[in-house]
């Protein structure tokens, strides 16, 4: 059985993201393992619970102590001395960068590295995180030459801006799409009568657009246009880019929002809701809420982005609008919530499309497929 590291930041993004992955994996007959932090124990239970051994590194998701940053590679550099692995699978920034210095040393046979988007630290806007960029820019070359790898990218946007700036070659490069929805766990539900229901769902960061989301409810409010904004999620707090809790709770006790905060059944929560509204200016790599909103048959507002406009086709299962741009992304919201049989139609060609692209069983294939062809070589 050849064996597989897993390598993320925290347990809870393996879970929601690479979970179904790792079973289809094990049934393919490798011997899973799964590497993170072990800051979110109800996650690592449910890691564990699944069957897969966990291994705890010090790594962080937004920490950038120096001195941590080298505790978190010489961890994870041990754990593959010590497994010896014949593939890992390392996933956003820091899993690739200390996991392929670590792999490349010690010449784990086959590497194979995911970027989920380019994410805070590629679109940050201060002197640090430029510090920070030009420095991960020069890790990533390092960490992208294994002899026998490959990267995932989630669309051809990041691709180009890796290859551009010389941090890959790209014939070391794949795009797979996104990390896959269950098509009949995520299914149409007809809308519910009543006022419309605006969703936000995700990581509640600025640079998703919390902050536009709003700004629409609260020209909606002063219109007297009848909807219900309502944001799903919880606040990061060890992000830079944080919405902090408080403002979430002064904003639902005012009644502009509805904040529901972490919901784990997300077809309910989409049966609930008319429309999925995602104002991002984040560097995505394909937002899985979108692939879940689209598989649900909700009409999408979005940003004309990277990764957004993957699976957001302008004019037939949504609307795109340009990045922090308050006036488009109302005049947008508006046009749906006024149309029930527009949003019910772009509802129907986005479940056609999620299918088409997006699935969670064309997904494993293609990274198994991957796996194969690493380890062939």
């Amino acid at each position: 059985m050849p064996r597989l590291i897993y390598l993320v930041n925290i347990p809870r993004f393996f879970v929601s993201h690479r979970l179904p992955l790792a079973q289809a994996a094990q049934d393919a007959g490798y011997e899973v393992h799964v590497a993170a932090s072990a800051l979110d124990q109800e996650s690592v239970a449910a890691i564990e619970a699944a069957g897969f051994p966990f291994h705890a590194v010090a790594i962080s998701q937004h920490g950038t102590n120096p001195m941590n940053e080298i505790t978190a590679l010489r961890t994870i550099y041990q754990l593959y001395q010590s497994l010896k692995p014949d593939i890992v699978h390392q996933i956003t920034v820091k899993p690739i960068l200390y996991g392929g210095i670590a792999a490349r040393l010690l010449g784990v046979p086959a590497v194979v590295n995911a970027v989920t988007g380019l994410g805070y630290v590629f679109t940050a806007r201060s002197l640090k995180w430029s510090m920070i960029r030009t420095a991960t820019k020069i890790a990533y070359r390092v960490a992208l030459e294994h002899p026998n790898t490959r990267t995932i990218f989630q669309n051809p946007d990041d691709r180009e801006r890796f290859a551009r700036s010389r941090m890959i070659r790209r014939e070391n490069t794949v795009i797979i799409k996104g990390s896959g929805v269950d098509m009949d766990q995520f299914r149409p539900q007809p809308e519910s009568d009543g006022v419309p229901v605006i969703l936000f769902a995700g990581r509640l960061l600025w640079q998703k657009g919390v902050g536009e989301f709003v700004e629409a409810a609260r020209r909606f409010q002063a219109v007297g246009i009848a909807a219900h904004f309502v944001i799903v999620g919880y606040s990061e707090a060890s992000s830079p880019s944080a919405v902090p809790a408080d403002q979430l709770e002064s904003w639902n006790r005012s009644g502009l929002i509805e904040w529901w905060g972490r919901c784990t059944n997300m077809p309910e929560v989409f049966a609930q809701s008319h429309i999925v509204c995602l104002p991002s200016s984040y560097g995505e790599g394909i937002p899985k809420v979108l692939i879940e909103a689209a598989a649900c048959g909700r009409a999408i507002v979005t940003t004309n982005t990277p990764g957004c406009r993957e699976i957001t086709h302008d004019g037939e299962n949504g609307l795109l609008v340009p990045a922090k741009n308050d006036d488009a992304l109302y005049e947008a919201l508006k046009k749906l919530v006024e149309n029930a049989a527009l949003r019910q139609q772009m509802g129907t060609r986005g479940r056609q499309i999620a299918e088409a692209e997006f699935s969670l069983e064309r997904i494993c294939d293609q990274t198994l497929a991957l796996y194969a062809q690493l380890l062939r070589s």
